[in-house]
């Protein structure tokens, strides 16, 4: 309970690869629905947001899911308090359900042809849903992950939850495979894109049953205070220069992963002209490669610091982003395709790995959910989950195929700036001001 003492010996998590298992489930729901409104965004164009001008329609879909994303600061701000002040398990719950019932609102949301205005605003406010749970769910889960990490591995522990989201851009591309393999193109985008939103909401009751045998993390539970819905507020604002350089480290991953994985699909299919399966199978392999990547720097990073791996792969990605793009669109083919997505693949999951504890770490303990999940909301909302937007926008107003590399450009220089920032005086320990945990009763 909120304000009351912990106990001084709270019990220890009986098996942490359940535990893991269990925190990530909800991560699955998320970037399965996330991953599919991307891939099938040019359907969903059609069906909500009918346009005789197919980029205007393109654009009008992932502005919806740029607008969802914005949902996620204040998801951040709301539900991390929430999760501050009752706890991990009980709070993890609760952004499921929000997440499972905007999941649930666009699968079976009526076409616009059926209901007119009603349809895209209805898939708005699905979006809207799932943005404001998304914006605590990552965060939750990594501070969970975080506070169950063994000594020595909290990186290791805290990069799964970005690898949890990789088995679901993997099934979600099977699915999508199979679909496109089995129906004709014009069925899929008729009413076909609609079956794997519906297998999504078929997995729903299994990751509530995972989620609510979660035991809470002794780390919170031993807590001296929880503090109050106001205090977590208050600390948030107060730790506003630690939040916006969380945010600005944040960036990289936000922005490169929703290039390689939502905007892939579409940029293979509608800007270098290569089939569905081309694009699917280089999605496929790439959560593949993002799944492995992942772990490997969280744990790289517990042993060598995290300053060294997030300036060695923001500093790459800053020099090789546009020439690789560049080298691409010259010539598309699948294999120029899969070795540039495979080279992005590595970026991004080294640097999130890494990042994820990072980000732990230099945010105060007592309002870590809080803290963690408003940087990361923040750089998903104004970049990451703007990526497909950006990129479809520069393309267009440039004419230039390989302008998102700026885009991806853009978001190194400002990892650079805040890594050296908060690891400032050549250390790898972060260097911060930040406010002390509330002392109990006051």
């Amino acid at each position: 309970m909120a304000g009351s003492a912990a106990s001084t010996n709270p019990p220890a998590i009986k098996s942490r690869i359940g535990a893991i298992l269990r925190a990530t489930s909800g991560n699955f729901l998320e970037q399965f629905d996330f991953f599919l409104f991307g891939f099938y965004a040019a359907a969903i164009g059609k069906a909500f947001f009918p346009s005789t001008n197919e980029t205007a329609s393109l654009l009008n879909t992932f502005g919806v899911f740029w607008l969802g994303a914005l949902m996620r600061p204040v998801g951040a701000i709301v539900l991390g308090a929430y999760i501050d002040r009752i706890g991990r398990r009980q709070g993890l719950i609760v952004t499921l359900g929000i997440m499972a019932f905007g999941t649930v609102v666009i699968a079976f949301c009526p076409s616009y042809e059926t209901i007119g205005i009603a349809a895209p605003i209805i898939v708005l406010i699905g979006r809207l849903l799932q943005g404001f749970s998304a914006g605590v769910e990552l965060g939750g889960v990594s501070v969970y992950l975080a506070e169950i990490a063994t000594p020595g591995n909290r990186g290791f522990y805290t990069s799964f939850q970005s690898a949890s989201q990789q088995v679901a851009i993997f099934v979600a591309s099977i699915l999508g495979f199979i679909l496109s393999e089995v129906m004709p193109a014009d069925t899929v985008a008729a009413w076909g894109w609609r079956i794997p939103f519906f297998v999504g909401c078929l997995i729903i009751p299994l990751i509530f049953v995972l989620r609510r045998t979660l035991e809470e993390t002794p780390a919170f539970l031993a807590m001296r205070k929880h503090p109050t819905t106001r205090e977590v507020f208050a600390s948030a604002l107060t730790n506003w220069r630690i939040v916006v350089l969380g945010m600005m480290i944040a960036i990289l991953t936000t922005t490169t992963f929703y290039f390689v994985t939502v905007y892939t699909p579409t940029f293979g299919k509608t800007v270098l002209k290569l089939s569905t399966q081309d694009a699917l199978l280089v999605t496929l392999l790439v959560a593949v490669s993002n799944f492995i990547w992942n772990p490997v720097g969280g744990a790289l990073s517990d042993r060598i610091g995290r300053k060294p791996v997030l300036l060695a792969i923001a500093g790459l990605s800053l020099v090789t982003a546009y020439p690789a793009l560049h080298w691409l669109v010259a010539a598309p083919t699948f294999g120029k395709l899969l070795a540039v997505e495979m080279m992005f693949s590595f970026y991004f999951g080294v640097y999130s790995g890494t990042m994820l504890g990072a980000l732990v770490e230099i945010v105060p303990a007592h309002v870590r959910t809080t803290c963690f999940s408003l940087a990361f909301a923040l750089a998903a909302a104004l970049f990451g989950t703007f990526t497909p937007f950006a990129s479809t926008w520069l393309i267009e107003r440039t004419g230039d195929k390989a302008a998102p590399g700026f885009w991806l450009m853009f978001a190194a220089l400002l990892g650079i700036i805040a890594a050296s920032t908060v690891y400032r005086g050549g250390g790898t320990v972060p260097a911060y001001d930040a406010v002390p945990e509330p002392v109990a009763g006051h």
